[in-house]
């Protein structure tokens, strides 16, 4: 709103570091594109739909865009500048739109009651075949350019767009990877969102499944996950910090449940504050495998030593792994390199002196067969 079309050519530009030749082959990606649609029931001048696309329609047919802006002050600062070096007006450099590919997307709210109504009139007379309920999914893979127009796009600008792609809706399955393997799972920031107030939780599974279910149920996406989130944990994030609970596990029960779930782990929190850190020393284990490709397993004594330490000093599983075993990635990648050695038991004396442990390993590894240990120096 309020910007010329052209800047987004000039945003092109500005990211490709002023390249004008490598901007020229650039990607531009516009969402809710649906929204410039014409409105059919607005009467007088229409400022957001046909002019809008008439505009884009030049950007993506060819046309030459400079690539300074006429009404932006630093531009008309640089020009007077350029004037008075050179004593002429030069003309600023131009970009081809010719070989920028385009791309739109939208979510076309009420494009499927269109594409509906034209099929079930192709679908009435004698030689109509027999009509068949089908899904809004199916309805949006027939949408065609007519159902377009009738949306409210000028037939120039949508047969600029030949390639039209439908997306499916996220399904549970989707979401539950989505949170379970994104980068950016919602789960790692209310991880450091209770950690933030000395709680440390761990997700079942069951858990997350059930929360990628209630999302789906949302019909938004994976917008959705946040809004289950927010509902399940809302008041788990006030009433814990103020507690002496430092744990706590997400299944399927407080999803489903979480006022009376939350009731229940205020009441049983030091029976089971124990059994959950053990849990999160077994999810350490896992998640350094996966990022490192080296398998640790912690003994019984290990891990009881960890848990003990966490409980003592008052602080999470997770920095006390992470504090003391900060170096083993590369140290064990080395004695994996040197004797091909893929996992690894940690033992009590590893949680104690990690360092040293880690050290007499790595010294080991590079002792071949038979070799006697060599006498240190005093």
């Amino acid at each position: 709103m309020g910007a010329d079309v052209e800047d987004l050519v000039r945003d092109l530009v500005r990211l490709a570091n002023g390249d004008v030749a490598r901007a020229q082959y650039g990607i531009i990606y516009i969402d809710e594109i649906d929204k410039i649609a014409a409105a059919s029931n607005v009467s007088g001048r229409d400022v957001s739909g046909r002019g809008v696309q008439t505009n884009l329609l030049k950007l993506m047919e060819e046309t030459e865009v400079s690539t300074r802006a006429p009404n932006d002050i630093v531009g008309q600062i640089q020009a007077m500048m350029e004037m008075t070096q050179r004593g002429a007006k030069r003309q600023p450099p131009t970009i081809n739109t010719r070989h920028i590919l385009f791309v739109v997307s939208g979510a076309f709210e009420g494009l499927e009651k269109i594409a509906r109504q034209r099929l079930r009139e192709s679908s009435i007379g004698f030689a109509a075949k027999g009509s068949t309920v089908e899904s809004a999914e199916q309805i949006m893979e027939r949408v065609q350019t007519r159902d377009f127009i009738d949306f409210g796009f000028e037939p120039e600008f949508i047969g600029r767009l030949p390639v039209r792609v439908y997306c499916h809706a996220l399904n549970v399955e989707d979401l539950f990877q989505i949170l379970k393997a994104s980068e950016g799972s919602i789960i790692r920031q209310y991880e450091q969102t209770f950690g933030a107030y000395g709680l440390e939780v761990l997700f079942n599974d069951d858990g997350l499944r059930q929360i990628a279910e209630l999302a789906g149920g949302e019909q938004t996406g994976a917008r959705g996950l946040m809004t289950v989130c927010e509902r399940v944990f809302r008041e788990f994030k006030f009433e814990l910090p103020s507690t002496e609970v430092k744990r706590f596990v997400v299944t399927r029960d407080v999803v489903d449940q979480p006022a009376a779930e939350l009731r229940k782990l205020l009441e049983e929190h030091k029976r089971v504050e124990q059994v959950i850190a053990r849990q999160v020393v077994d999810e350490f284990a896992e998640r350094f495998q996966k990022s490192h490709g080296l398998k640790i397993e912690f003994t019984e004594a290990a891990a009881d030593r960890i848990v003990a330490l966490a409980l003592e000093q008052g602080v999470s599983v997770r920095d006390i792994c992470a504090a003391r075993f900060k170096d083993y990635q590369f140290g064990l990648k080395l004695i994996s390199k040197n004797t091909g050695k893929q996992e690894f038991t940690l033992d009590f004396d590893a949680v104690d002196a990690p360092d040293k442990v880690l050290s007499d390993w790595v010294i080991a590894s590079y002792r071949k067969e038979g070799d006697e240990p060599q006498p240190q120096p005093v």
